[in-house]
């Protein structure tokens, strides 16, 4: 596979899974999308923009080998995610629908920070004591209200099963 094929078809799975506002993760009005809008890059593109607030109309191979797109207009918008997370729950996928939610919060969150976190809610990384001033980081500082009740919960759980650092 050339350069270029590669690049082609990166840009088409990017494309593919591209899109949302410029708006932090707020929930958007209910009922925004539902299930006969999926995939939402074919039905509803109009709706769709980078987390940089790049329309999905203004992705094209050429402007990537230009440089004119950069990785940052790549990053996953928030409100892409909550709108994935409406489809997935209008069809009965709660669950997913609740990770969708978690993570369209956690885009607020700088990389270093996030990997941090996964670091310390692998066993035996963290006590409780740290797992709890972690969600109240990420709910204070970004706004994780979802994200920090499940870390909360993990602390518990984790010392239900004895998987927290001994201290």
């Amino acid at each position: 596979m050339t350069q270029e094929e590669m690049i082609k078809q990166v840009m088409a799975e990017v494309l593919k899974n591209l899109g949302g506002s410029d708006a932090p993760a707020a929930k958007p009005a209910a009922g925004s999308v539902s299930s006969d809008q999926y995939p939402l890059a074919e039905k509803v593109p109009e709706k769709l923009k980078s987390a940089s607030g790049k329309a999905y109309a203004e992705f094209s191979l050429q402007k990537v080998i230009s440089g004119e797109l950069t990785s940052e207009d790549f990053r996953t918008n928030p409100q892409t995610l909550i709108m994935q997370a409406e489809v997935a729950e209008s069809v009965g996928r709660d669950a997913f629908g609740r990770n969708l939610r978690r993570a369209a919060e956690l885009t607020a969150v700088p990389d270093a920070e996030l990997l941090a976190v996964y670091n310390a809610l692998r066993p035996y990384r963290s006590t409780k004591a740290e797992l709890l001033a972690i969600a109240d980081k990420l709910e204070t500082q970004y706004g994780c209200k979802i994200s920090a009740g499940f870390i909360r919960e993990a602390a518990g759980v984790y010392e239900e099963r004895g998987r927290l650092k001994a201290e």
